[in-house]
This record gives C-alpha cells, structure tokens and sequence, in this order.
C-alpha cells in the first residue's frame, strides 16, 4: 500500500515538476527514433560508413533519451524513511548512465567504423541521393527538437535572470543539458556525414567517408566527457548557485538576532533541490525560547525567499570557536569573511545617511 502511494505521489511530481524537461526529451526521443531508422536504411543502400556512423549516433540518443525519462520519473519520488532527502540525485545518476551510453553506443562504434573504413581501403558508394535526402530530413527534425531544447534554456535562463551560456553552466536540470549538446552534436555530426558522403561522390576515395565517420565518434566522445563530468559532479555533491548562497547569507546576516554568520554550507540534493546548513554566531542576551522562535522564523524566512531550498539546518556556535574557524577557512578561505565586511559597511553606510 505504501508503496503504491509513493508511486502515485512521484508520478504526480514528475508531471508538474518536470513538465518542460519532460516535453523536450519526448521529442527528442520520437525524433531520434525516426531519424535513426532512416540513416540505417540509408547506410545500408549507399554502403557508407559515415550514414552507419550517424546511425550509431541515433542510436546512442534513443538510448540516452529512454534514461532521461527513466530519470525524470524515478527523481520526482517523495523523501522516505530510507532516502530522508528525496531521490534528487537519481536524476543524475541515470543521466552519467546516459553519457556513458553515448560514448560506449555512438562514439566507440563510429570511431570503430571510420578506422575500419580507413585501413581496409576503398568502400563503393552508391545512390548517394538517398543519403543526401535523408540527412536534408534528419537535420529538419533533428533542429525541431533542438529548437524546444533552446526555446526551454532560454525561458529558464530568463526567469533565473541568467544568460544562457552561464545557464548551462550552472544547471541542476541534466535533462536539459543532455538534450541540449547531444542534439547540437547531432547536428554537427550531420554536417560531418553530408561533407564525407560529397567528398566520397566527388574523388571516388572512400578515406573521406571513413574520416567522417571518425571525427562523429571524437565528437560524440566529446559529448559524453562534458555530461558525464557535469553529472559526476552533482553526484559528489556540488555548491548551490553562488547567488543562492550569498542571498541566504545575507538573509541571515541581517537577522537582528544574528551577530554573525560563521559558516554556510549548501549540496544541490536534486534539480531545483538545495539542502543548507548554517552555523549562526546569534547574540549572547538571547534566551533558549529566542533562540527557538529566530531558529523557526528564519528557517521560514529563508525558504519564502529561496523556494529551492528544500531543508534548512540552522546550528548555534560562537564565532570564536577555532575547530570552526579552521574548518570554514579551509573550505571558503576569507570569502566568508569578505561577505561580513561587506555587509558591515553596508550597515555602517545606511546608519551614517539617517
């Protein structure tokens, strides 16, 4: 029974919180599986390792796309006694899968297919038409699902007040990302093949066919490095957007019953998902029930003014205390520190205009 309800529950999650990403990877799943099913054929007829290349890659971004929405589905479960802090992280686990499997599906086998090409010599190519008509196709709607992939990182780009390179940078949304770059390899991998099959029509010398070939696999390989090392990152536990940071920061620091914040420390524990722990030097005259309430209030507060903070740990200590400063110094060096003498003098300047 429980375990029906969680069921539901991330069911109903991933509709309402995944809606945009979910759309971008159903379209890139249809349109990867049609496009992959005629560069096949195409490759096939015309005996070019360039198209069976492309096909690999096609092949690769079906793969890819049924773990996205494996990904998507599998992250919206609610917390439970046994992950306390949700399923976030399962959205990037089966997105490094995905990056595996671009590299293991697309990039070994079309690196595999262009050296073949190359070493054992001359391949023959005909009804070059039919290779050129299908990448005029692919390309059409491969940019279509490209199009949704670019219309969804500007809107959230925009609404993060973001531009949309640091966007990507940035992202807690793999979905996204992943769709992305493997559809703007796509298309530069189309590029690649059409150059190889005309270079091959135009000298009658199969070498360019097989470069082609090679260079979609470098490419793709390329791809797959980026995600999987974007992926592995928020595995490991990677710092919330440092605007996230420093307006928590703030939001504590101006606290009238905070003296000073000691230490901050955030883990991105899913897309549009921050868990915080704050250390609060909080002033000497407050009493344990002020404590209690200023606790309560700016956990409130906090989560009002950042809705991607989903827990919020708030921990009394003096500033003084050398175990902790050593630590923060460690880990932030003075940026910390920098923070509270920028707010200082904010405060000293706002008191000197009154």
């Amino acid at each position: 029974m429980a375990d029906d309800d969680a069921d539901d529950g991330a069911e109903e999650g991933s509709g309402e919180a995944g809606g945009g990403s979910t759309l971008t990877v159903v379209l890139a799943l249809v349109s990867n599986v049609g496009v992959g099913v005629l560069k096949l054929v195409a490759g096939l007829l015309t005996g070019s390792s360039a198209m069976l290349a492309e096909a690999a890659h096609s092949v690769a971004d079906t793969t890819t796309e049924v773990l996205l929405l494996t990904a998507l589905r599998r992250s919206a479960r609610p917390a439970d006694r046994f992950h306390p802090f949700g399923y976030g992280k399962e959205r990037f686990f089966w997105a490094l899968i995905a990056a595996v499997s671009v590299f293991v599906t697309g990039a070994t086998f079309s690196v595999y297919e262009g050296v073949a090409t190359i070493v054992n010599g001359e391949r023959e190519q005909t009804l070059a038409w039919v290779a050129y008509g299908v990448l005029a196709l692919s390309a059409v709607i491969e940019g279509t699902s490209w199009a949704q992939s670019v219309r969804q990182i500007r809107a959230e780009s925009r609404e993060l007040g973001l531009s949309p390179l640091r966007y990507l940078r940035l992202s807690d949304d793999p979905t996204v990302k992943s769709v992305f770059f493997e559809d703007s390899a796509a298309l530069i991998g189309l590029a690649l093949a059409a150059l190889g099959v005309g270079l091959h029509q135009l000298t009658g010398s199969g070498l360019f066919d097989g470069l082609a070939s090679l260079l979609i696999g470098v490419l793709l390989a390329g791809v797959a490095f980026v995600l999987g090392r974007t992926n592995r990152s928020l595995l490991i536990g990677r710092t919330a957007d440092p605007a996230l940071v420093h307006a928590a920061f703030d939001l504590l620091a101006d606290a009238p019953e905070v003296d000073a914040v000691v230490d901050i420390q955030t883990m991105v524990t899913g897309t549009d998902s921050v868990l915080l722990c704050a250390r609060v030097d909080f002033l000497d005259a407050l009493t344990a029930a002020d404590l209690e309430r200023a606790c309560v209030r700016l956990d409130d507060e906090l989560r009002d003014a950042l809705p991607d903070l989903d827990e919020v740990f708030i921990e009394p200590v003096p500033r003084s205390d050398p175990d902790v400063r050593a630590a923060v110094l460690e880990r932030y060096g003075d940026v910390l520190a920098r923070w509270q003498a920028q707010r200082d003098g904010r405060a000293q300047g706002s008191r000197a205009n009154r």
